[in-house]
């Protein structure tokens, strides 16, 4: 089976993106590499080539050309302007929606028919600019959504509990911003309620932790990529190998009508279904401001 993945974005997220690709067993057989910057997605190019020969998969690797969308299972859109120090993801609307457009425009040009997979920030938005361009039907557009929130967590949750936190289930959920919100509702680990084993001081600790993580981050190293490159490699394995597995991707939401972090079942055709999940009366608040919050900014970016 064909599962070519073009990438369009080749700086810091699009190459750990790709980076992950390579280090573990995926389905990929084919990378193809796009940015503006024609030399440098060469470079990158022959730079991951080097890495091939002690991969666990055998891919092709080369920079490409939107006609290289045609024919590919996946175009990723990594590409962007980057959160600067006291900027908020939503901050970006504006600059980030216009290059989305001419990205998606030039892609559905060449023919693309596949899934696109959005990462670039504020996701929600941008993966909603993303369908509204390519008049794509909503399930084969994808957003990367709040799984980086959601790793974030278990990963929190895993060291408070002394637990794997590939035992644990629970989700941050709606915007992958600063309306996010742990749906602590519906969060467990080995039969019991997490809320019964973590008091809601140890609860609000660890969401503020996770909301914060990447301004953190970015105060300290300018930029964030490894989680969201890894988690993008995971939506990737899990469309291709037609998982049905179950992440939070920014998907539609009907009720809201705009595209928001909540748990669906992901497979080879994308969003295959959107799964319920239980909230609290004070946590369908939350969500509801979410929504709000992204209707707002998708109405400031769409004419």
């Amino acid at each position: 089976m064909q599962n070519k993945v073009v990438i369009i974005g080749t700086g810091n997220v699009g190459m750990s993106y790709a980076y992950a690709l390579l280090s573990q067993q995926e389905f990929v057989n084919e990378l193809v590499l796009i940015d503006k910057n024609i030399a440098d997605a060469e470079g990158e190019a022959l730079d991951l080539e080097d890495a091939l020969p002690f991969a666990p998969t055998n891919m092709k690797v080369r920079r490409g050309t939107y006609k290289d969308c045609k024919g590919a299972a996946m175009v990723a859109i990594t590409a962007g302007a980057n959160q600067t120090p006291g900027e908020t993801r939503m901050d970006l609307a504006q600059r980030n929606a216009v290059i989305v457009q001419d990205i998606v425009t030039q892609a559905m040009a060449a023919g693309f028919d596949g899934i696109f997979l959005v990462a670039t920030n504020p996701v929600d938005v941008m993966t909603y600019v993303a369908w509204h361009t390519s008049k794509l039907p909503k399930h084969k557009v994808v957003g990367s959504g709040t799984v980086l929130d959601t790793a974030r967590l278990r990963y929190a949750l895993g060291q408070k509990l002394r637990t794997n936190p590939k035992n644990l289930h629970a989700y941050v959920v709606g915007e992958h911003g600063d309306s996010e919100f742990v749906a602590w509702s519906s969060a467990n680990f080995s039969l019991q309620k997490v809320t019964e084993v973590l008091d809601k001081e140890g609860q609000s600790k660890i969401e503020d932790a996770v909301k914060n993580a990447a301004y953190k981050i970015i105060e300290k190293k300018g930029a964030t990529y490894y989680g969201i490159g890894m988690c993008m490699a995971r939506i990737t394995e899990a469309i291709l190998g037609d998982e049905n597995a179950v992440l939070p991707v920014s998907n539609f939401n009907e009720r809201g009508q705009v595209f928001i972090g909540m748990p669906a079942a992901v497979g080879r055709t994308g969003v295959k279904e959107r799964l319920p999940i239980e909230l609290s009366a004070r946590e369908q608040k939350y969500l509801d401001r979410s929504i709000d919050i992204i209707k707002k900014a998708v109405k400031s970016v769409i004419k």
